[in-house]
Order: C-alpha cells, then sequence, then structure tokens
C-alpha cells in the first residue's frame, strides 16, 4: 500500500504536468490523429503508462517536450508568440492572473509555488546622462513588471525563452486546467504557470487572443542543446589572485563577475577556494538540512533554475518526506522535489559575508541553492550559520 506521502508527492508531480498528461478517457474522445504523427504515437504511450509525465514521454519518443506539447496546437494548445519583447510582455500581463501555480525545473530539482505575484511600484528614474540610461534599461531587460519578492518570486533571462504555449485541457480529475508553459530554444522546459482561481479565466483568454501565434501548428524549429564548455585545468587558472578576489568580496551577487573574470565554472570556485570558505558535504545532506530546518522552523531561501529563469521561495517549510527516488517538501502552498540519484556534491559556501549551501548534479550543474532568511542588510540567523555548520564534511 502506498504511504500517504508517496500519494502526496505523485499529485504534486503530475499538477505540473497536467495540461499534457490528459488521461486515457479523455484522449479517447479527442480526434485521433493520422498513423505515425507524434500526437497518436504519444497518445498510444498515455494508454499505457498513464501516469508518466510529459517530460518523460518526450524522452521516450525521442523528442523535446515543447515538440510533444506543440503535437496538441489546435486540441486545447495554443502557440503564442515569442518574437521581440513577447515572453517578457506575457508574464506582465501574468501579473493580473491571481492566483496561481508557479513552477520551474532543471534535470534533477522542481520548485512549485501558489500564490499571486507582486507587481513593482512604479519609480521615475531620471537623471545622470546616457551611461545611467544605459544602466537603467540593462536594469528593466529582464524584469517583467513584478516578481521580485512575495509569493511568485522569480528571476528572468528572456533571451533563453524561445517558445511559448497556453493549454486548456481537461487534467487527470477531468477538471479543465489552464497553463502558459514556456521553453528554451533546444525545447527544455523553462517556466509553467497554472491558473488557481475562477476570476483570472477572463484576463487568461484576452491574454492568448493578444499573444496568439499567427502560425498554429505543430511545426517548431528546435535546435540543439549547447554542448557544456569546457572547464579550464585548474593549472590554468590564477588560484592565488582568484582567492584574493574571493576574500575581497563585499557582496554575494559579486561572485558571478568573478567566475566570469578568472573564467571558472561554478563548482571549480568552489573547489579553489581559500581555505575554509567552501567545504564539501555529501548529497544526502540535503535531508539534514531541509529536516532540521522544518524542526526547528528556521527560514531558508531555496532557489531552483535552468538557464531561463530561477524560483525564489522564503519561509518556513512544515512537512518532508521521501518518495521513491525523491526528497521532497510538501506543503500546501510550497512543494521542493529533489531526485536524490542526480546529486552528486554539496557544499557549505561563504562569500561576501553571507553563508550557503548548494547542490550540484551529476553533470556539474547547479540543481539547488539554499540560504538563511534574513532582513535587508541585517546579520544572518545564527540558527541558520549553526544549521549549515552542522552538516557533515566530506573530503
Amino acid at each position: 500500500m502506498k504511504s500517504k506521502f508517496a500519494v502526496a508527492l505523485l499529485g504534486s508531480l503530475l499538477i505540473c504536468q497536467a495540461s499534457a498528461a490528459v488521461s486515457t478517457t479523455v484522449a479517447a474522445k479527442t480526434p485521433v490523429a493520422p498513423a505515425g504523427t507524434l500526437a497518436q504515437r504519444w497518445a498510444g504511450l498515455r494508454a499505457e503508462q498513464p501516469k508518466l509525465t510529459a517530460r518523460e514521454a518526450a524522452r521516450t519518443l525521442g523528442v523535446s517536450e515543447a515538440e510533444l506539447l506543440a503535437s496538441g496546437t489546435g486540441q486545447g494548445v495554443t502557440r503564442l508568440k515569442t518574437d521581440g519583447d513577447g515572453p517578457r510582455e506575457i508574464m506582465r500581463r501574468a501579473l493580473d492572473l491571481g492566483t496561481v501555480l508557479a513552477t520551474t525545473r532543471n534535470e534533477y530539482s522542481v520548485i512549485e509555488r501558489t500564490g499571486v505575484a507582486s507587481k513593482l511600484k512604479q519609480q521615475e528614474e531620471t537623471g545622470g546622462g546616457a551611461e545611467a540610461d544605459t544602466e537603467r534599461a540593462a536594469r528593466q531587460r529582464n524584469i517583467a513588471g513584478g516578481y521580485l519578492g512575495g509569493d511568485i518570486d522569480l528571476r528572468f533571462h528572456f533571451s533563453n525563452w524561445k517558445h511559448a504555449f497556453a493549454v486548456v485541457q481537461p487534467g487527470r480529475d477531468g477538471a479543465i486546467a489552464r497553463s502558459l508553459q514556456f521553453f528554451d530554444a533546444s525545447g527544455t522546459s523553462a517556466h509553467k504557470i497554472y491558473l488557481k482561481n475562477e476570476a483570472g479565466v477572463a484576463v487568461f483568454d484576452k491574454l492568448v487572443a493578444e499573444f496568439r501565434h499567427a502560425e498554429q501548428n505543430g511545426a517548431l524549429a528546435i535546435a540543439a542543446a549547447a554542448p557544456k564548455p569546457a572547464e579550464q585545468p585548474d593549472a590554468a587558472i590564477d588560484v592565488k589572485e582568484f582567492q584574493l578576489a574571493w576574500k575581497e568580496m563585499t557582496d554575494v551577487h559579486q561572485f558571478n563577475q568573478i567566475l566570469g573574470e578568472f573564467k571558472l565554472s561554478r563548482e571549480q570556485a568552489l573547489r579553489l577556494a581559500p581555505a575554509g570558505q567552501a567545504e564539501r558535504v555529501a548529497p544526502l545532506a540535503v535531508r539534514k538540512l531541509l529536516d532540521d530546518a522544518t524542526k526547528q522552523k528556521i527560514g531558508i531561501m531555496v532557489f531552483v533554475g535552468n538557464e531561463a529563469v530561477t524560483q525564489i521561495f522564503s519561509g518556513t517549510i512544515d512537512k518532508t518526506a521521501a518518495a521513491g527516488d525523491w526528497y521532497n517538501v510538501l506543503d500546501p502552498a510550497f512543494n521542493l522535489h529533489l531526485r536524490e540519484s542526480g546529486l552528486k556534491s554539496g557544499w557549505v559556501v561563504k562569500r561576501g559575508g553571507v553563508t550557503s549551501v548548494e547542490f550540484f548534479d551529476n553533470n556539474g550543474e547547479l540543481a539547488v541553492t539554499f540560504f538563511g532568511v534574513r532582513a535587508r542588510a541585517a546579520p544572518q540567523p545564527q540558527a541558520w550559520l549553526d544549521l549549515a555548520q552542522s552538516l557533515p564534511r566530506v573530503n
């Protein structure tokens, strides 16, 4: 018999795929595509494995998730414009949807947050000349009028948002699910928004009508995923200068600048960090971190991202549970799913006066990052520092 945690996890994991994983009964009512088409192959696969997620189905069928979704164009799937500022403007308009579920994932981590996205207060910035205008334009480039803090907290890289769809289809419970789904150039999921209130239906419909793509067919220009850049040999790095730059950091946000300056991958930088500034922990330390944060009611920040967007949760958590290969937070308005078999290493990192805990996957990519919640300019909570210090180190 399945435990209640396993059942809860299954429901949570499936909700972010509800628009794609239509039940066999519903599929039977949908016009059957000609033999051999992707739509028909997917329908057959759903009939054989109804619990398969869209991401897993796409891999089984040898296509991207975006191509799989596009195969349903005209049957509850509408392609949206992504040229110019399309994705940014869609997200700006989505601020008016009300309560939504926002989900972001990478290969081994999924973050799901239900709530209302906050809008930015309009502030007029003037003065400073042409250089200041350029800086202001750069700050605005990846802002969509909100999503900074609050329930739905996002950081955008819109240049990597290449395909977008509105999906209106029955979910596994038979109820109509409405979502906006975005993908990168390779057709990999970037971000998804599920409408969770009836009042937002009219806003959703108007948005879809305004941003409807002129071409409504399943043909997508999918690019091959860019290969991961080769890491420089450690011997090619000026380690002394790098460590000096690390020690001179006054803000954690300066870290990415240092990575670029010394042409380091993120985990390589942690390996070469000054003594005591980056200490390795076992991947399973993520369980202790989440369990202790739950028991001690320690506020944490959770960052899960990909090349297109990073989503952030800030607050306390109440329930953790293992289910199969996944370790999870299963709270009413916040879910986190970590596939433990894909986590290769973890690090406790001290930089710019801030302590974080980071976990990397089998490909050396950042899977999830944790910080302690703190007020702006306030010191880190001692409870968070103690928790990070308590995680068992490994050589």
